[in-house]
């Protein structure tokens, strides 16, 4: 049938250009406003909803002037050269900023980052979620989902970092099982239960992670919600073989590498797309191979482009960090400059994969299917303006 032509073909219906949106931007705007017949989903609270039609890139932002985001974040603005990514589609500064307050406020609440305020501040995760979600401008669903991402971030700067520092890196295997335990609580025998939600109560990254996912119940329904729970357990299998090859001293190959890195990536926070836009892509259509091929190639790029940038910010420092220019250096005997070209060219492949793969199935005529994928490739673009303008990537 028509609808289902190659992957190739359906990319040369869908225009591209020179500006890195391999796709229409009037197209992705379109498919991103909330006109989907029956897209919200039964549980899943809409009233409140304000979401704005969103603009082609490279037009005026009604409301949004240029002049008012921070001259501190333009002036530190990274390019990478030759990096194919979507441009982001918005750029709110109240919107993030009242954003990034409200999360501030509530690793206050639950216990995370205490003495380290301003340093999570600062990373302003407020304007990364401002910047990813651009079919919704309603605070409360953009908290909610920065609640989840700011306890995932917890159980990497608290577990993780302990375990390559500390004498006992043993025991992040049995913390990241209690982690886990935490999003998906155990039921256990009378007075064992009692016992265990205390002692989760009593530890701030556990107790975080167990509001942030109480928490979204709100404005997800619960097939979204465990579709969630089951992403995060990958990203902490993720985060427990890493640690084993830094506690070993070993150094994965690159196929290993990539393998970890698809588990440990931005799969969780891209997975809550449609519950922000507040709608619902059905289980069963997101579990499709079709679709979860193109999903997961869009965390991996995702998640290479962080180690891009990282390595920037790591100034090329080998043997401190484990991301892929280094790793590639290591396997191909060649130097870090031309280890992060092709760590480059990787994220390009996978970019470009993923927007063939989107184009051949938005040939099916499901519009919610359409929706969820333009979400996604807006991610990949706002996650890439965050990389290159926040000052935990860039020189302060």
């Amino acid at each position: 049938m028509a609808a289902f032509e190659t992957a190739a073909g359906a990319t040369r219906l869908i225009p591209s250009g020179p500006s890195g949106l391999g796709t229409s931007a009037a197209r992705i705007a379109d498919l991103l406003r909330p006109r989907v017949p029956g897209a919200s989903a039964p549980g899943v609270r809409t009233p409140g909803v304000r979401t704005p039609a969103v603009p082609t890139p490279g037009a005026r932002t009604p409301g949004v002037r240029t002049s008012d985001v921070r001259g501190t974040e333009v002036a530190r603005s990274r390019t990478v050269p030759g990096l194919y990514c979507p441009p982001h589609l918005r750029d709110d500064p109240a919107l993030a900023e009242e954003v990034n307050e409200r999360l501030v406020d509530w690793t206050q609440q639950v216990g995370i980052y205490a003495g380290r305020t301003e340093k999570f501040r600062q990373a302003n995760f407020g304007r990364l979620l401002m910047l990813t979600h651009p079919d919704t401008d309603d605070p409360d669903r953009l908290v909610a989902a920065g609640r989840c991402l700011a306890a995932e971030f917890a159980v990497d700067d608290y577990f993780c970092e302990e375990a390559t520092t500390s004498d006992h890196p043993e025991r992040l295997g049995p913390q990241l099982m209690l982690a886990q335990s935490a999003i998906d609580p155990p039921q256990l025998p009378g007075r064992y239960q009692e016992r265990y939600e205390r002692s989760v109560r009593e530890q701030p990254v556990l107790n975080a992670l167990w509001h942030s996912l109480r928490e979204l119940a709100g404005f997800a329904s619960g097939s979204q919600v465990n579709r969630l729970r089951q992403e995060i357990a990958g990203l902490f299998l993720g985060m427990d073989a890493e640690a084993g090859w830094r506690i070993g001293g070993s150094a994965p190959s690159v196929s290993e590498y990539l393998a970890n890195r698809q588990m440990n990536s931005f799969l969780p926070c891209m997975t809550l797309v449609d519950a922000v836009g507040g709608y619902e892509l059905p289980a069963n259509v997101y579990g499709r191979p079709d679709v979860r091929r193109a999903t997961l190639q869009a965390a991996l790029a995702s998640v290479l482009l962080n180690d891009i940038y990282s390595m920037h910010k790591e100034g090329g420092a080998q043997g401190l960090e484990y991301n892929l220019p280094t790793v590639l250096a290591a396997e191909d005997g060649c130097s870090l400059a031309e280890a992060t070209r092709r760590s480059i060219e990787l994220h390009n492949e996978l970019v470009r994969s993923f927007e063939a793969a989107s184009a051949a199935l938005t040939l099916t005529g499901d519009l919610v299917l359409t929706r969820y994928l333009g979400a996604l490739w807006a991610w990949l673009g706002g996650n890439k303006e965050w990389h290159a303008s926040s000052p935990r990537y860039n020189e302060q």
